[in-house]
């Protein structure tokens, strides 16, 4: 069965550092006991995307190593497919995260075998036949180039902020950004992400999100407020919840302002049930608990 998402992605060992508060440059901190876990940018939209009810594959590179198997066993636990996996002579990519006591975090990736991702003949194939392809930016941009230009529906999640080429953003066919990567693509104006691209969707943390459709007015989603444990992989269960509820769109259908607004909502409600959680992937929540928040939320 074709995939009706693929994640186009990182996936790297979550090392987690539980502090009062985020370190000053050049101060030292105590922390508490440190958790190690499966997490990356892909390998979280990848899971957030299958829990959310998605038939969803995802193409990445993983070390030879504990950390690579640790996350072969989360993913496909999660009931990603991970036929196009590739195994990397580089050890699997590693992030040290500082959680304070408000929740905020803040992140140090070294890529590993995600630096070494490239696009098989396969993947590319399997890649032109999905409804949705979703990528980040912690992979090489010339494989996310070659995933867009493939891509019949393309999701771009420009983190960490990066300046796109003009033959990127020529593929997009929707871009998901926070406030600071916003600007760093298309200035101070978040309206002219719009002369970039044809829509976007800009994340405000806690306060929701604006979707921005060339010919369309603004549309704000406000977020649903819950007590915040850890913010780590909110945005990436937003974007893979996302790309989930897009893909349930009829395939000869053009996605519209409100198939957007929908998908938003439901990916809203996912973020906030994240946020309630430590970790990763494991604070990803399930399709049932997602669908069963909206009803209160929006119904």
């Amino acid at each position: 069965m074709e995939p009706d998402v693929v994640v186009v992605g990182s996936a790297n060992v979550d090392l987690v550092l539980p502090v009062q508060r985020i370190p000053r440059p050049g101060e030292t901190v105590l922390a508490g006991v440190m958790t190690r876990g499966p997490g990356g940018k892909g390998a979280n939209q990848a899971a957030a995307s299958a829990r959310a009810g998605a038939q969803t594959a995802m193409v990445v590179s993983l070390g030879a190593d504990d950390g690579g198997a640790l996350l072969r066993d989360t993913l496909t636990g999660a009931g990603v497919d991970l036929s196009l996996a590739t195994t990397s002579d580089a050890p699997t990519g590693t992030a040290i995260i500082t959680v304070e006591a408000s929740g905020e975090n803040s992140i140090v990736v070294a890529p590993g075998a995600n630096g070494e991702l490239a696009l098989t003949p396969e993947a590319a194939h399997v890649i032109g036949g999905a409804k949705i392809v979703l990528a980040q930016l912690e992979i090489p941009m010339e494989t996310v180039q070659e995933a867009a230009a493939t891509s019949s529906y393309f999701i771009l999640n420009a983190a960490p902020a990066a300046e796109l080429p003009s033959a990127l953003l020529a593929d997009i066919d929707l871009l998901v950004v926070n406030e600071s990567e916003a600007e760093v693509i298309a200035g101070p104006d978040r309206a002219a992400l719009l002369k970039l691209v044809p829509a976007a969707v800009v994340t405000l943390g806690g306060a929701g999100a604006v979707i921005l459709t060339r010919g369309n007015d603004e549309i704000t989603v406000p977020g649903v407020p819950v007590e915040v444990v850890d913010t780590t992989a909110a945005g990436d269960t937003f974007c893979g919840v996302l790309a989930a509820t897009l893909s349930s769109v009829s395939a000869i259908e053009p996605i519209t302002p409100r198939d957007l607004t929908n998908a938003v909502r439901r990916a809203n409600v996912a973020a906030s049930l994240s946020v309630q959680t430590a970790g990763a992937i494991a604070s990803v929540p399930h399709g049932d608990a997602i669908d069963a928040r909206y009803a209160e939320v929006y119904l």
